[in-house]
């Protein structure tokens, strides 16, 4: 199958048809909505289901054979978030707040673009590792810290000394008083943003439904797989048409990021994208599930970032991160980026 034709395919399939649905709702004005008590349902119960059910496929899988996995997803967790920082900043000329905020986005992931790679592959009759989402928890946190600190670190280099903002209050110095640079807040520590990211909801639904799928093993699963086996897909469109109206909403705002921002949320994913795969390969991942671990590396995270960046770098433009992850990157990713994932890990593959 050409690539042509597998992008082809992708647009028929029932997520991206859905996500296209909503998308087109809200940009004809239609008064279609979905209620937020449902959103945050549908997402609790697609988090906890991923969760159950890697961790009831994790207790048939080696430990030995999530190792190396596990090694290159943290080490896609580092090399992510700089990556985004440096192209930000020395490229893009961004301050260090909207650069580290950015990077803290693109160096997490998005579980919903976990779960369309994860269709997308199913589809075309592959079958990716049972412990992919275990990796999925492994990538969630450590590029959102990596970026904040960066972020933290050179924001207190530049600052200005304590002594070079003191006022004498020698002859004329008590005019001045009031005249010279206000105190610059000091942001929440990153021990306590992590706490923030590692007990938000993601988080606990992921490592505790691995957790728990892993312990009530074959027979507990047999018990709930009717509800969160059966309904997944349905769910997961449900889930998709809202993300469309979203989506749509942030159209507006990207009149805002400019030009360089825009090339960026295509071509940062593209490029974390092909070294996941390649690094998923090298680790011993087939061809499935590299495609997965690449959309994982190449998404963007708009659920557990921006409460860290809001938390850490309050004066990072949040238009920008939300614009980026769910306007340009998540459709890209969905329509565009996995298919050609697929593509090179095939290739890589053999196949």
């Amino acid at each position: 199958m050409s690539t042509l034709d597998l992008l082809g395919a992708n647009l028929l399939s029932p997520i991206v048809l859905a996500f296209g649905l909503g998308l087109a709702a809200r940009l004809l004005r239609s008064e279609l909505r979905i209620p937020p008590a449902l959103y945050n349902s549908l997402a609790i119960y697609l988090l906890l289901a991923l969760g159950l059910k890697g961790g009831h496929e994790l207790g048939h899988a080696g430990w030995a054979s999530l190792a190396k996995p596990a090694a290159v997803t943290v080490l896609l967790g580092c090399i992510t978030p700089l990556t985004a920082y440096l192209a930000l900043r020395r490229l893009g000329r961004f301050s260090t707040a909207d650069s580290a905020g950015i990077a803290a986005h693109y160096g997490s992931v998005s579980a919903v673009t976990f779960i369309a790679a994860q269709q997308f592959v199913g589809a075309m009759g592959g079958a990716p590792e049972s412990f992919m989402p275990t990796l999925l928890a492994l990538l969630e946190s450590p590029g959102i810290h990596i970026a904040l600190g960066i972020g933290v670190l050179a924001k207190a280099r530049t600052a200005p000394a304590p002594e070079a903002v003191e006022v004498s209050m020698s002859a004329g110095g008590a005019a001045a008083l009031g005249s010279g640079p206000e105190p610059v807040p000091v942001p929440p520590s990153l021990l306590a943003s992590l706490h923030e990211v590692l007990t938000g909801r993601t988080m606990v639904l992921l490592v505790g439904g691995l957790l728990v799928g892993w312990l009530m093993g074959d027979s507990g699963w047999k018990q709930v797989s009717p509800f969160f086996d059966t309904g997944f897909k349905g769910a997961l469109m449900l889930f998709l048409l809202e993300m469309g109206m979203l989506a749509a909403e942030r159209l507006g705002e990207l009149r805002k990021v400019g030009p360089f921002l825009l090339a960026f949320g295509t071509l940062a994913p593209l490029f974390h994208g092909a070294l996941g795969v390649l690094l998923g390969h090298l680790a011993g991942l087939s061809p499935s599930g590299a495609t997965v671990l690449g959309a994982m590396a190449a998404s963007a995270s708009y659920i557990a970032a921006p409460p860290a960046v809001r938390a850490t770098l309050p004066e990072a433009n949040p238009a920008f991160s939300l614009a980026l992850a769910l306007g340009i990157t998540f459709p890209f990713n969905v329509v565009v980026g996995i298919p050609l994932f697929w593509r090179l890990a095939s290739f890589l593959g053999g196949r």
